[in-house]
């Protein structure tokens, strides 16, 4: 046991620690992890090819989301609903404490550089979300379609061997998404067991049975999840934003000393933390990847799902769901955090920072408040989840209802054991599933990219 948690950590600092390191002027230096070497350029080079996507279609993405619904297949969705299970499992965590954390080691600086990454991040998700619809199947089992990563590498590794069944690298790519999602279902028990219990007392058992008691009513079923998501998703985003807007409205004088912190402390130009801009730079986007998940080939399992009249309608939903995680979500907890009096939450980190914040802000209500909407953040990530590992687990085994069952079964067990205890091994190896995933898809990724380039021309006629 001891020699396989050693190779869990060596394959995670291998993931995610510092593989180059670069001096900047100043003394500083920048660590570069593998999947920032990935993502980052490949970020770049899709904004190129799509000649700056997120910005120059932004527009059209608002008017595809507010499109009448349009389906052509019993028990399919539409893209709206592609993006609202997307949404679900992007808006998390991360969103909450994972930006507390960039800004508590990089400085407020950390949330530009979050915002630069989710432009990225934007063009990303298009071209996956695109190749994701452009490669999606016929799903025998729920009806509707099913796709994703593993079906689109698939394609591009049997190409010339069009007999195959499996592909190795889709095989590997399927099974990574598997692990993660049960690393993620530890994680997420134990984030609401800890956050009812800091805000109403109550033991972790009770509030575990319950969390994993409802969702199973849910995922056990065969078209529960995602009515149960459409009505979730816009509420908690929903109310997390009003009640962010209520806070700016109530602190709107010192709105132009936070920007002006922001984008300060982004450059360097006022140093909030020891190691200067690389900190600053390195928190924010490493924040950023994590949070919004471009590129980690998760959100095409939903985007595939949909029943849309074009390929790029859905990479532009997709595309605009990186702006809701980021731009929107991110910069709710951003703002809570930094309208807050140092002095308030000095010392402090993660829940119990946020927390004391919303305490400032809105009394006993705050701390509430973030308590139930980490609980419903997080209990519609789990539910997004297994949704997503449909496609998987039928890439993998075929289709059939045993497979399918057996693996909720599975997560569902993994939720309830992480609402107990936190075994911070099983939680890096749902990271190490995220950043294999991402390899995996990016292989995939590039050498396909031209193909949703094509789809967009296509489409802007």
């Amino acid at each position: 046991m001891e020699i396989f948690m050693n190779v869990v950590k060596v394959v995670y600092q291998f993931l995610w620690g510092d593989l180059v390191t670069l001096p900047i002027p100043g003394g500083s230096s920048v660590g570069l992890s593998l999947l920032v070497l990935l993502l980052i350029p490949a970020g770049i080079y899709f904004t190129i090819r799509t000649r700056f996507l997120p910005i120059r279609l932004f527009p059209e993405m608002l008017k595809i989301t507010v499109e009448k619904k349009n389906v052509s297949q019993e028990h399919s969705i539409s893209g709206l609903q592609a993006l609202i299970i997307s949404t679900a499992t992007r808006v998390g965590m991360g969103n909450l404490v994972g930006v507390v954390a960039a800004i508590s080691a990089g400085g407020a600086g950390a949330v530009f550089w979050m915002w630069v990454t989710a432009l990225l991040g934007s063009s990303t998700a298009f071209v996956e979300a695109t190749l994701a619809q452009i490669y999606k199947e016929k799903d025998p089992l729920y009806g509707g379609y099913r796709g994703g990563p593993a079906y689109y590498i698939h394609q591009l590794f049997t190409r010339k061997k069009p007999e195959k069944r499996r592909s190795v690298i889709a095989i590997l790519f399927a099974l990574s998404g598997l692990l993660c999602w049960c690393g993620i279902s530890q994680v997420i028990g134990n984030s609401v067991s800890s956050a009812v219990e800091n805000a109403f007392h109550i033991p972790p058992l009770y509030t575990t049975i319950l969390l994993v008691a409802l969702a199973a009513v849910i995922v056990l079923r065969k078209y529960t999840t995602v009515k149960i998501l459409d009505l979730i998703v816009p509420v908690m985003a929903g109310c997390y934003f009003l009640f962010t807007i209520i806070i700016i409205g109530k602190n709107i004088t010192l709105l132009p000393d936070v920007f002006e912190r922001i984008f300060s402390e982004a450059f360097g130009l006022r140093q909030a933390v020891a190691g200067g801009f690389g900190a600053v730079l390195m928190n924010g986007v490493k924040r950023g990847l994590f949070s919004n998940e471009a590129g980690s080939g998760s959100a095409p399992c939903a985007a595939a799902a949909a029943d849309i009249s074009h390929p790029a309608k859905e990479g532009l939903l997709q595309a605009f769901g990186v702006f809701i995680d980021t731009i929107v979500i991110c910069s709710c907890s951003a703002m809570i955090m930094l309208l807050a009096p140092a002095s308030v939450t000095d010392g402090l980190s993660g829940m119990d920072l946020l927390q004391a914040a919303m305490q400032y802000h809105l009394g006993d209500f705050g701390v509430i408040f973030i308590a139930v909407i980490l609980w419903m953040f997080s209990f519609s990530t789990f539910i997004g989840i297994l949704y997503y590992a449909r496609s998987n687990v039928a890439y993998l085994f075929g289709d059939n209802w045993i497979s399918q069952t057996l693996y909720k079964i599975f997560a569902l067990v993994m939720l309830f054991i992480g609402g107990l205890a936190a075994y911070t091994f099983v939680w890096d190896l749902g990271d190490i599933g995220i950043g294999l995933m991402t390899i995996f898809n990016m292989i995939a990724l590039i050498p396909l990219s031209k193909e949703a380039i094509g789809a967009l021309k296509d489409y802007e006629g």
